[in-house]
């Protein structure tokens, strides 16, 4: 079983022993912890949502009935979002959120997301702070006098639909008038209520249903990469729909599928996203290390400024504040737009790609062809214990000095002239190294990262 305890939050399988997976026990100090933290911040009130899978339910109780115990005030969205979760700390004025999901981990996952009282992923440092709290068992409940109290948030996935709408970049009428036919894979969680309701609200015609029963079991394994969507890809075909969507259990990640029923690239969520919000609002863009450079290109065709931010939300956000930028995210499919909040947001995507796609005209497959193409290697490299992953990294850097060298997350070589990248980052759980690396072809980009696993295995020694 597994445990993961990070400035984040917590992550681990359900069952087994405490402190070797997420028993009640760890998700109970997990949440004395975090309550903790925030009554020492003069808070009262903590927001909390849940995705479909099986565990949430137990969780959420162990959860609000331990910060009811330490003093605090608990709104419950029950089956909810991510992106919801973060509005609704905003909207209820909280001091701070849990969202309770793996993401688009397996079923037998769960995980403790902690939100600051402005709805956004805690700093490293509040994350350590609830870290060394934990550890200690630095807790302290509330006598029977100051319990906190516990009331359901209702309708807010209605009300974040209703913000989307309210938008200026919104164009519900476009959309409307688009007649577009679309099939959605929300995996059996908390998109299966949110995004048919959103596509509704903004006029789409006709929305072909698939896994939107918020039963929790995946049909499949619920993170949104090609090899996972090929029933979709299949229905996209044989319904003539203008395009498929799919989310991941908790909504922050967003797949497109175009009508031709081939995966629209989930890096180029983004990009097309960010291409139609600079259109309307001139400005800079961010993504992480380990995203396609195609979001850079399109930036500077808009006269804006691009910057590359260490991987992890908390990291984008933070050089998106710095850069004033309009738009942002992962390329994972995490569209972050801050005009309506600082948090990835797949059902905003949604609203901005389908008017994007109702302006232009074009079908989802010309639109990614207007894109510049760029593809993406992903390889990993597992590497003894002994072995200096730092010092490995270093001598890596020495050897491409003469390139454009980035180490704010690992090391990053651009090279320029080609218009190509190679990403390494080490693990911080295990002695692996990943490599990315992007060039104009499939086989370029993994030549190019197997031309960096050779330097890694000549400067490690490995046979």
């Amino acid at each position: 079983m597994t445990l993961i305890k990070s400035i984040s939050g917590i992550r681990g399988t359900i069952g087994g022993k405490p402190a070797e997976a997420l028993t009640p026990i760890d998700a109970v100090k997990f949440a004395a912890a975090f309550g903790m933290w925030v009554k020492s911040r003069q808070g009262r009130k903590v927001v909390i949502g849940r995705d479909a899978r099986p565990s949430g339910a137990m969780i959420s109780q162990l959860v609000s009935a331990t910060l009811q115990g330490v003093g605090l005030d608990v709104i419950d969205l029950g089956l909810s979002t991510t992106p919801t979760v973060e509005i609704a700390v905003t909207l209820e004025k909280a001091q701070g959120g849990i969202i309770l999901t793996a993401s688009h981990n397996p079923i037998q996952w769960n995980a403790l997301k902690l939100l600051n009282e402005r709805g956004e992923f805690l700093s490293a440092a509040d994350g350590a702070e609830i870290l060394r709290m934990v550890n200690q068992e630095s807790f302290d409940f509330a006598p029977v006098t100051q319990l906190g109290s516990y009331r359901i948030g209702e309708k807010y996935i209605q009300k974040h639909i209703a913000l989307i709408l309210k938008n200026k970049l919104v164009d519900a009428k476009a959309i409307k008038r688009a007649r577009f036919k679309i099939a959605i894979d929300a995996v059996n969680s908390t998109g299966g209520i949110a995004v048919p309701k959103l596509l509704k609200a903004l006029g789409v015609r006709k929305v072909v249903e698939l896994y939107c029963e918020p039963t929790g079991i995946f049909p499949h394994n619920p993170e949104p990469l090609p090899e996972h969507l090929t029933r979709i890809c299949r229905v996209v075909r044989r319904e003539q729909c203008d395009l498929g969507i799919v989310v991941d259990p908790d909504v922050d990640r967003l797949a497109l599928i175009q009508e031709d029923g081939k995966p629209f690239g989930e890096e180029y969520t983004l990009v097309a996203v960010a291409d139609y919000v600079l259109t309307r609002k001139r400005g800079n863009t961010v993504s992480n290390l380990s995203s396609t450079r195609a979001l850079r290109d399109i930036t500077e065709k808009h006269k804006g400024t691009y910057r590359a931010a260490a991987v992890g939300e908390v990291n984008v956000v933070q050089a998106m504040k710095e850069t004033r930028s309009v738009i942002g995210g992962e390329g994972n499919g995490g569209v972050i737009f801050p005009d309506l909040h600082y948090g990835r947001d797949a059902l905003m995507g949604i609203a901005l790609f389908l008017t994007h796609l109702a302006r232009t005209r074009l079908t989802a497959s010309e639109l990614r062809k207007s894109y510049p193409p760029y593809f993406i290697s992903k390889n990993k490299m597992e590497l003894t214990p002994s072995l200096d992953v730092n010092g490995i990294l270093d001598q890596v850097k020495q050897l491409y000095r003469a390139e454009v060298i980035n180490t704010s997350d690992g090391v990053r070589i651009d090279f320029e002239k080609e218009k190509e990248w190679v990403h390494l980052r080490k693990s911080n759980t295990e002695p692996i190294i990943r490599i990315y690396a992007e060039s104009k072809s499939a086989k370029r980009a993994d030549e190019l990262a197997q031309q960096l696993i050779a330097d890694i295995r000549r400067i490690a020694k490995l046979a």
